[in-house]
């Protein structure tokens, strides 16, 4: 034996990230202390990253069921069926910690962690969606974050040959100690070949397959359960190394493998890695796992079993295989040169045994590291600075001296100006399936060998939430649904991301109780249910939190892929109308930031049995071919919406606008409200839409018409803009670029 482990003290486990009455309790379960390698597996296990302790009891309120489910949470990820005998594989993860010590393999392995886990379910994976938060652009720390998240994300996703097709970044100085980085993927999968993470089968080898174990990663788990200090840089040792050549290779291996039938059972070494994989299996099937580490293929001499069960090393899997076709895995996994190597059995008492070298080293019930992980209900809060910052009324402030000004200023803002800087460094039509590219409501893939598309979005806006979570995390959830109705796509399910600070903060956790129950009432509300997610608390330095941000990651399916719609104006001559309520507010506003540096006020009312009928209106209108173009009228209001109408598409076309008076113009042109869609119809449709809104009984109105190379926007009578195309176009595509070229 060439290694040692040290006596486990209470100091040794506070140090590792337990609290005393979990070590407390830990002796109890075992009726010992533990040893060093089972302190880690706990460290591991019951940290906020993988057990979910703060947040478990909330998550319960989400809807998970419905008609098309054929897997909820639960699993490495959600899957919901598409027809014609596939399903789609949907999870959305955060790599916020990693991204902010070491932004570029942060962000690469959290690319690669997100992939393994779509394709662990049996599915091929077919696109990737990433949505972005980041600090004040004009900070150098910010551009360097930017610069390295955004090519970490490239970089794997095009070095693997998976698209990225869509995604929204975000900035605000709240993000300047913790930027944001949650990567969503979705896979397809024949219903007949889906596979989970469950250990089933008493006797049955379990593999180890894919790269070698090194000591990258160690700690990953424990890390991203923590808030950071100044010098957070420093624990770059944390910070997994991804090769996306590798993991390839145990894509293609994987899906062969379990295409034979011989693979009963696969999870990602991921978070917290073997130690999390080995306990988790055997936790889901009810039964046990033993495993031998002398066999675990190392690229590091001397490791010690704590740090093998413990490392995060990227682009590997545990399989359960069948008796008997051990071969079959071994052959196919030599075939693309990769480690297959059996290291343990599947056992029927309930325990995780692991041994090196023969001698047993941790010995612990699984259901003890998962099932019977902490679950706390801390204190909930509403924090009393929320008053003030709710009662301040933007209506106080003074209109701009010029509209036209005021809206150049807001399509040049980073959070609404073009990133294209941003996804044009992403391969987005590999594997030709992408219809609709980034820079529209939402992506738009065919699936092969049908008539059907699907389209995906992600969607949050952490201002809203910080101002009322309820209600704005419910907003993200109409949001996303509204891009997918843009598109012309019904929506089938949500995986969620949900971002916040620390939850032993009476005022956070409230934060993120109100905005789970926000979430849970708009998906009851829209039949949407919520089939996989992620919960990244402790995202904040220096006791300084982010805005709180749940983001919404959401599929839909247009059983039509030809009958698809984008949201630029298309033809000359046709005329453009209002879908949804007027009510607006300039609370929580882009123009509130943008023009005056205040995150205050109300938000909007949503009133969602109207955003369900607003929805069904501009997605029946879409089918039956009615609509050019549909745009969701959100961030920036509507003059904002009408510019982008204008300016995203190939071929520029401007629009004559008249609005009737409001209270306010700046409210009329830049208040914020759900339930908003901007829609151009041709000449010829005219009088059919006319009846279709009519039947939907939904609000609506002709605004204007689509022509010229001006934006000229009238409210009551007045010119209030009147601005070239190109103009506009230039502000918003260089807003971003200038600040991070």
């Amino acid at each position: 034996m060439t290694w040692a482990e040290p006596k486990v003290t209470l100091e040794l486990a506070l140090a590792h990230g337990l609290t005393a009455d979990e070590y407390d309790r830990i002796i109890q379960r075992l009726g010992r202390e533990p040893t060093f390698t089972e302190l880690g597996l706990f460290s591991a296990l019951w940290s906020e990253h993988c057990a979910y302790k703060h947040s478990r009891i909330f998550l319960r309120r989400l809807p998970t069921g419905g008609a098309r489910v054929l897997q909820g949470p639960g699993e490495n990820a959600g899957i919901v069926d598409l027809g014609d005998g596939l399903a789609l594989v949907l999870k959305i993860e955060s790599h916020n910690h990693p991204s902010f010590i070491e932004p570029f393999q942060g962000a690469a392995t959290g690319v690669g962690g997100i992939l393994r886990d779509i394709f662990t379910m049996g599915a091929r994976p077919i696109a990737l969606l990433d949505s972005l938060r980041f600090g004040d652009p004009a900070e150098s720390k910010t551009r360097y974050l930017i610069s390295g998240v955004v090519s970490g994300i490239s970089w794997y996703g095009n070095c693997i040959g998976i698209p990225t097709v869509g995604g929204e970044v975000a900035f605000a100085p709240e993000y300047n100690g913790n930027p944001l980085v949650n990567v969503m993927c979705v896979g397809l999968v024949p219903t007949d070949r889906i596979i989970r993470a469950r250990a089933e089968g008493v006797g049955n080898p379990v593999f180890y397959v894919g790269a070698k174990t090194g000591r990258d990663g160690i700690h990953g788990a424990t890390m991203a359960s923590a808030t950071f200090e100044e010098g957070a840089e420093e624990r770059r040792p944390t910070v997994q190394v991804g090769d996306p050549f590798t993991e390839k290779l145990l894509l293609e291996a994987c899906l062969e493998a379990m295409a034979t039938g011989a693979v009963l059972g696969v999870q990602d070494m991921g978070a917290a890695g073997l130690a999390c994989a080995s306990s988790e299996m055997p936790a889901r099937a009810g039964t046990g796992m033993e495993i031998e580490l002398s066999g675990v293929p190392q690229r590091e001499t001397g490791m010690t079993p704590y740090e093998i069960m413990l490392s995060e090393s990227q682009e590997r899997m545990l399989l359960v295989v069948a008796r008997g076709r051990e071969a079959l895995v071994r052959e196919v996994f030599a075939k693309w040169e990769l480690d297959a190597v059996e290291v343990g059995r599947v056992t029927g008492d309930g325990l995780l045994q692991v041994r090196m070298d023969g001698q047993l080293v941790a010995e612990v019930p699984v259901k003890t590291l998962t099932e019977e992980a902490p679950v706390y209900r801390k204190p909930t809060e509403r924090p009393r600075w929320l008053d003030a910052l709710v009662a301040f009324d933007p209506l106080t402030l003074a209109e701009p001296a010029s509209c036209e000004q005021a809206l150049l200023a807001l399509l040049a803002a980073p959070t609404l100006a073009s990133k294209e800087w941003v996804w044009r460094q992403y391969d987005h039509q590999v594997g030709i399936n992408t219809l609709v590219l980034p820079g529209s409501d939402a992506a738009v893939l065919r699936i092969k060998g049908t008539r059907k598309a699907i389209a995906l979005t992600t969607d949050g806006n952490g201002r809203y939430v910080l101002l009322d979570p309820y209600a704005g995390a419910a907003m993200a959830v109409a949001e996303a649904a509204r891009n997918l109705a843009c598109s012309g796509a019904a929506p089938l399910a949500v995986t969620d991301c949900l971002n916040f600070g620390s939850p032993e903060r009476p005022a956070i956790l409230w934060q993120f109780a109100e905005a789970v129950e926000g979430i849970a009432e708009a998906c009851r509300a829209l039949e949407i249910p919520v089939v996989s997610g992620n919960v990244s608390f402790y995202t904040e330095t220096e006791g300084r939190a982010i805005l709180p941000t749940p983001v919404i990651g959401m599929v839909g399916l247009l059983e039509e892929a030809e009958r698809r719609s984008t949201q630029w104006f298309k033809g000359v001559g046709d005329r453009v109308a209002l879908l949804g309520p007027d009510a607006v507010s300039l609370g929580g506003s882009e123009y509130l930031w943008t023009l005056h540096g205040r995150v205050a006020g109300r938000l909007a009312p949503l009133d969602l049995t109207g955003e369900r009928a607003i929805q069904s209106a501009c997605r029946t209108a879409i089918e039956a071919g009615l609509c050019a173009s549909a745009h969701d009228c959100s961030e920036g209001g509507l003059a904002v919406a009408l510019a982008e109408a204008c300016i995203a598409g190939p071929a520029p076309l401007g629009a004559e606008v008249a609005l009737p008076p409001g209270a306010r113009t700046d409210l009329t042109l830049f208040g914020e409200g759900p339930s908003r869609i901007v829609v151009s119809v041709p000449r010829h449709a005219q009088r059919h839409f006319e009846g279709l809104m009519r039947e939907c009984q939904v609000a609506w109105s002709w605004i204007g018409t689509v022509g010229g190379d001006r934006l000229a926007i009238r409210v009551g009578g007045r010119s209030v803009v009147e601005l070239p195309v190109a103009q506009l176009s230039h502000a918003w595509r260089n807003g971003l670029a200038r600040l991070v070229a």
